[in-house]
């Protein structure tokens, strides 16, 4: 079974979306901006995709410029807990098939997963 964490308004997401069902795969949807990612969750995926919080922190938004996150001595810790209040900060799509997880940028990566 896979899951992927969406968000409709992103066109890799959406392109991610439809290359799984393209492939016959029905994922659990999860809407994270929505229903937010508790602290374990969101640990769960950085180890599933083995990256650190700061490779997963989407640096573009608005959110990580308010939050003055990209000033020098930013701890990991800082960025996991930004990604929990700001979930827009968090890259997006990531899929997950088992233990195995991967960011849909490009949307060709899920291809990996099947």
């Amino acid at each position: 079974m896979a899951t992927i964490y969406h968000n409709p308004r992103c066109s890799k997401s959406r392109q991610t979306l439809e290359i799984l069902r393209t492939q016959g795969v029905e994922p659990d949807i999860v809407l994270y901006l929505e229903t937010a990612l508790n602290r374990d969750r969101l640990l769960d995926l950085l180890s599933k995709l083995g990256l650190s919080a700061s490779q997963l922190v989407r640096r573009s938004e608005q959110d990580f410029k308010d939050n003055n996150l990209s000033a020098p001595g930013t701890t990991e810790e800082q960025l996991l807990e930004a990604m929990l209040k700001y979930p827009k900060l968090i890259e997006r799509p990531i899929v997950v098939v088992g233990d195995r997880a991967v960011l849909g940028r490009p949307p060709e990566n899920v291809m990996e997963l099947l």
